[in-house]
């Protein structure tokens, strides 16, 4: 094996890079079409705030010599074309250093986004898409062919996505342990997809098995990625499998898109494909890439040493630029689902009979109706911080008033994360917000009244709230 450059992953390496790009195409667009209410100069969470608050070093980027909507806007759907142009197979044709610069346009601009997300990016497949865009750089282009230093810390990469989301669950609840977590995490899950229903009433013995094959695929398999191929390559393929049915059974952001492309830079594509016979690489990039290998190694141990804690910390990034971090999910699963309501009233005096109509969201479960959609690999932010919030009022403490407030105000950048505006004339008086029990019915309910789901009240949340005067 040549160290800095094995043409038999030359096939894997193009199928990576254009899935990558397409990932950033889904992130960018998602900053893009969500940023002005979230994190907007007139946001829930003002980007402007944020950077006065927090030093430079905290958090390094574009956006903290200067901030406008403008400019987020510009930035956003740059790396998006960007993006679309790399997917396409544009920096192909272009010379090594410039292909380079690319894709680290791509991720200085990403950074820059993530380092001022606050909350509403604080989601584990944001560090590893910036984890894995620096790597992208050093991968070089179809005119070279793929250093084998980068291939392995590609491979680490996925080693830890994998390994580090099957030691949180040994660790964690009890449910992974006895093989019944599955009873209960389709239902539970922060947003079903379309099929979520159907997966969660498969027979019990089938999640006792799905749950078994995920311990085996998330603490075994991903050892094999290190070994010589093709039990390399089986390895990525098992990965890849157990992805694409995650994929099916919820709506996980682009997380489950990103690992499967991970997997794919483990294929020897000399099984598939002949790689064309490629020139040596230039030495600067030689020297480049070994020194940027060195350098992540060494940053390798925090992240290392947290996958062998006893107090394992999911999703954790230990330096401001994201180069290698921590991941895992699902540590703990609930038993049941709660859920936010939020509800708008026209009328000015609250009492008994006043009419209380419901806000829709694109994703998170409200009409018991309405059959969950799918909406990964892009990424609803606002429903997914419903999720947490419904959780604990921890979670909502920063952004849950602001957003109320923005309601009542009739804000068209928050209206325009929603599925349902129930008040399209003028904004309501007064806002509540419910929480509520769902849980998913059963095939007889859902032949007989047609909803997804069934609901009881537990609480209130909000009491009615109205703008000051």
């Amino acid at each position: 094996m040549e160290w800095f450059g094995d043409g038999d992953y030359w096939l894997s390496r193009l199928v990576f890079q254009r899935a990558l790009a397409a990932v950033y195409v889904v992130a960018f667009l998602s900053a893009a079409l969500q940023f002005r209410a979230l994190i907007g100069e007139r946001g829930m969470l003002p980007v402007p705030d944020f950077v006065r608050r927090v030093r430079f070093r905290d958090a390094p980027g574009l956006f903290r010599l200067r901030y406008s909507d403008r400019l987020f806007a510009f930035c956003a759907w740059t790396g998006a074309a960007l993006s679309a142009a790399l997917a396409a197979g544009a920096a192909d044709r272009l010379p090594l250093a410039v292909a380079m610069a690319w894709w680290a346009v791509l991720w200085a601009l990403y950074l820059s986004i993530v380092n001022v997300g606050q909350t509403w990016y604080g989601f584990g497949w944001e560090s590893l898409l910036l984890e894995t865009g620096f790597l992208a750089v050093f991968l070089g282009n179809e005119r070279t062919a793929p250093p084998v230093l980068i291939l392995l810390l590609l491979r680490w990469v996925l080693f830890r996505v994998e390994f580090g989301a099957g030691m949180i669950k040994i660790r964690g609840d009890r449910c992974w342990r006895d093989l019944t977590c599955l009873y209960y995490h389709h239902e539970t899950q922060p947003m079903p997809g379309p099929l979520s229903w159907f997966f969660h009433r498969l027979p019990r013995p089938l999640h006792r098995v799905e749950t078994a094959a995920s311990h085996v695929v998330q603490l075994l398999v991903p050892v094999l990625l290190f070994t010589p191929q093709p039990v390399a390559t089986a390895a990525a393929a098992a990965i890849v499998l157990t992805q694409l049915w995650l994929v099916l059974s919820g709506n996980f952001s682009w997380l489950n898109w990103l690992t499967i492309a991970l997997a794919l830079s483990a294929v020897d594509g000399s099984l598939i494909a002949r790689p064309p016979a490629l020139p040596a690489a230039p030495l600067w990039y030689e020297i480049t890439v070994i020194a940027v290998a060195a350098v992540l190694l060494v940053l390798s141990y925090r992240p290392a040493r947290n996958l062998l804690s006893r107090r394992q910390r999911m999703n954790r990034s230990y330096d401001p630029l994201h180069l290698v971090n921590a991941y895992g999910a699902f540590g703990t699963v609930g038993r049941v689902r709660m859920e936010l309501v939020v509800e708008g009233t026209a009328e000015t005096r609250i009492h008994e009979g006043a009419v209380w109509r419901e806000y829709g969201f694109r994703g998170k479960p409200t009409d018991v109706r309405r059959m969950p959609r799918q909406f990964a690999p892009y990424h609803l932010r606002l429903d997914w911080m419903m999720w947490f919030a419904a959780l604990s009022p921890a979670y909502a403490r920063p952004w849950f008033g602001p957003f109320v407030e923005r309601l009542l105000a009739g804000d068209r950048d928050t209206l325009r994360l929603l599925g349902h505006n129930p008040f399209p004339g003028e904004p309501p008086a007064y806002i509540r917000a419910r929480l509520y029990r769902y849980r998913f019915t059963t095939w007889r309910e859902l032949r007989t009244t047609g909803a997804w789901w069934h609901r009881t009240l537990v609480r209130e949340f909000l009491p009615p709230t109205r703008l000051s005067r």
